[in-house]
């Protein structure tokens, strides 16, 4: 089938990638503009441009799709037989979902109708998941509100959110190039979601990474590892932010204030938290390189009765 693709994350490079080496012709790819990130405010361009590129595929990157006259004028004049979408980042206006004989799909990092959203894999491992997926779906005006086509699923016990991310766009990538084939031969089956079973996954910005240490030390460990590379999750040391990477739960009663230090250990910084204790295990300060326990408290004045807030 002739595609466009439209995407703009790592994860969605993945897709692409797999996509430009199926039997498939991508003939155009829409990606969000490049903007300035990081510290040094440097121009980036998206992981999808860089992957068109390579490919030597055609991109265009419209600030806003809904009122840009010109791509959706680009889009009909391509006439693909498929769009295909993975974490684009804008909405597509009805005319834009139109215009494919196949339709839009959309590969979605969840099991929908669980998950719907901007920040599928953050949030089902912080909620404590134990299975996530993907799924293949065409694409309606709601948001992931879609028919289902395809789906698969994986255990997600103990992983990080960089963790999951990868293991899903490698499913994601195979699954839709296995669904492609399906609709191109007459032979795939559009489900409806069911509305009373969706939940949905905002979007996450820097500011959630902050730890209540207040909350049980499940929750947080969960959170950390959820937000393991990004946005990471942080305290305050002092006048010191603090990044916490990895940590463990210890099941038994703080009689401490939360976000106290109750220990300080070869293998660990023991924290007074939700009553019971969360221990750090790899910590990273202020420019500095993420360090285990023991790396981290050598040189430093760590010790039992300091707060972490």
């Amino acid at each position: 089938m002739k595609a466009v693709f439209m995407g703009t994350p790592e994860f969605a490079s993945v897709i692409l990638k797999a996509l430009c080496e199926s039997d498939h012709e991508v003939e155009l790819v829409v990606t969000q503009p490049d903007r300035a990130r990081d510290r040094g405010k440097k121009i980036q361009i998206t992981p999808v441009k860089e992957t068109a590129l390579s490919y030597g595929i055609p991109v265009i990157q419209p600030e806003k799709i809904k009122t840009d006259e010109r791509t959706i004028e680009i889009l009909e004049k391509t006439d693909p037989d498929i769009i295909v979408v993975a974490a684009y980042g804008q909405i597509l206006p009805q005319r834009v979902l139109d215009i494919p004989r196949f339709g839009c799909v959309n590969v979605h990092a969840s099991l929908l109708p669980e998950l719907r959203g901007a920040s599928p894999i953050q949030r089902a491992i912080a909620r404590g998941d134990e299975k996530s997926g993907v799924t293949i779906m065409k694409m309606a005006a709601g948001l992931d509100t879609g028919d289902i086509i395809t789906q698969e699923e994986t255990d997600i016990s103990g992983l990080t959110g960089g963790q999951l991310h990868d293991i899903l766009a490698d499913m994601g990538a195979g699954l839709l190039v296995k669904t492609l084939s399906l609709i191109e031969e007459g032979r795939a089956v559009y489900r409806p979601q069911d509305e009373n079973k969706a939940t949905y996954a905002g979007l996450i910005s820097k500011k959630d990474g902050k730890i209540d240490f207040t909350r049980p030390p499940e929750e947080v460990e969960r959170m950390i590892r959820a937000y393991d590379p990004w946005p990471g999750s942080f305290c305050f040391m002092g006048d010191e932010t603090i990044k916490i990477w990895k940590a463990h739960v210890i099941d038994r009663p703080a009689q401490r204030p939360s976000g106290e230090i109750l220990a300080v250990s070869e293998k660990s910084i023991e924290i007074s938290c939700g009553g019971k204790v969360l221990a750090a295990d790899e910590i990273q300060a202020p420019g500095k390189k993420r360090l285990r326990a023991d790396e981290y408290i050598r040189g430093r004045s760590v010790k039992p009765g300091d707060i972490l807030r």
